[in-house]
């Protein structure tokens, strides 16, 4: 796998993450180490977590696994997340000092670890001064607990103000941003992708097969049955059938990718993954799994180098649709300065 730095920090990180979100839900204990069995043996050393998913289960997998793989876990970079509800109370949720002091300390204990490589942020929290929390984030790396940290669903204007606010203060700064970016799910390069370029904050996209639509498994006018996620659960989040199906965009997408994974003779899921992780400002993808033969089909990603025209054909029907202003040419040519300078001839 290629080796990428933990954003804009010295830590190096190999180019395929394996998100753990399926573990202790979708994945059992036996399943779950050996998908981070054959992630390692494939050459991978990031592993994301959070401590919401399967209720802490899956922290609790991960803390397992690491603790009966030493050799591995020596080199594995840990991600977990806090910020969703862990209780019933009003302060069992968000990015206080205090939400944020009993969440590390839960997590810790449930990795059985020292100190977590990345701490992130799951969403913004609109309750809590951004000030609060990059202290708490700064005092947690000053006293061991955290390497880094970085933010999850984050906006544009949210990452800059968190990153100057940082800088202003001499706080740690932060490194990562895990956003949903995938060939359907494009928006994020409006705002988000310029603001973490800006910030040297490197992206973590989830979601990189868009719930299983970049796959080809999901058919025009068919609903989704079967062991799979939109199979079980038709209207499942943002990756719900019905509004995905009735958009032309997405059947274009499809067909693009089907086009360029067949003359490659690959699967799509390879070609929409290979398209992602070269996408400017990427750290690491980040793979979601159930079965050991869905990561190594996931993983043979890393053999796909696309050409300049593969992307663009995969560019051109996957363009987030804008009006003229500001992201449309009305807006951009505002902000283009020739070099010669000057008025047009």
């Amino acid at each position: 796998m290629d080796l990428r730095r933990l954003g804009n920090s010295g830590t190096i990180v190999t180019a395929w993450c394996l998100g753990t979100m399926t573990f202790g839900k979708e994945a059992d204990e036996a399943t779950s180490f050996a998908i981070m069995d054959a992630y390692a043996k494939a050459g991978g050393n990031f592993l994301d977590t959070a401590d919401v998913y399967s209720g802490g289960a899956s922290e609790t997998i991960v803390g397992r696994w690491l603790k009966a793989r030493p050799t591995e876990a020596q080199q594995m970079v840990v991600a977990t997340k806090a910020r969703f509800p862990t209780g019933t109370g009003p302060n069992d949720i968000g990015l206080s000092r205090r939400h944020l002091g009993v969440a590390l300390d839960a997590s810790l204990k449930r990795l059985g670890v020292e100190r977590i490589d990345l701490y992130q942020m799951h969403a913004w929290d609109a309750l809590t001064p951004l000030e609060e929390t990059l202290r708490f984030l700064d005092d947690a790396v000053r006293a061991g607990k955290i390497g880094y940290y970085g933010f999850s669903n984050y906006v544009g204007w949210q990452v800059t103000k968190a990153a100057q606010i940082a800088e202003r203060h001499q706080f740690a700064a932060p490194v990562t941003l895990q956003p949903q970016y995938n060939l359907l799910m494009r928006d994020v390069e409006l705002e988000v992708v310029p603001a973490c370029l800006d910030a040297g904050i490197g992206l973590l996209p989830w979601s990189p097969l868009a719930g299983g639509w970049l796959t080809g498994k999901y058919r025009r006018d068919q609903l989704p049955t079967g062991a799979t996620r939109l199979g079980e659960d038709p209207k499942r989040g943002g990756e719900a059938y019905e509004p995905r199906a009735a958009q032309e965009r997405t059947w274009a997408v499809l067909a693009a990718l089907e086009a360029v994974a067949a003359a490659r003779g690959v699967s799509m899921a390879e070609v929409a993954l290979g398209w992602l992780v070269d996408r400017p400002s990427v750290t690491s993808v980040i793979l979601g799994a159930r079965t050991v033969a869905q990561l190594e089909e996931n993983l043979r990603a890393a053999q796909i180098k696309l050409s300049a025209d593969e992307i663009e054909a995969l560019d051109a029907p996957s363009r987030p649709p804008v009006t003229d202003y500001p992201y449309g040419p009305g807006g951009t040519r505002q902000r283009i300065r020739p070099m010669a300078g000057g008025r047009a001839h």
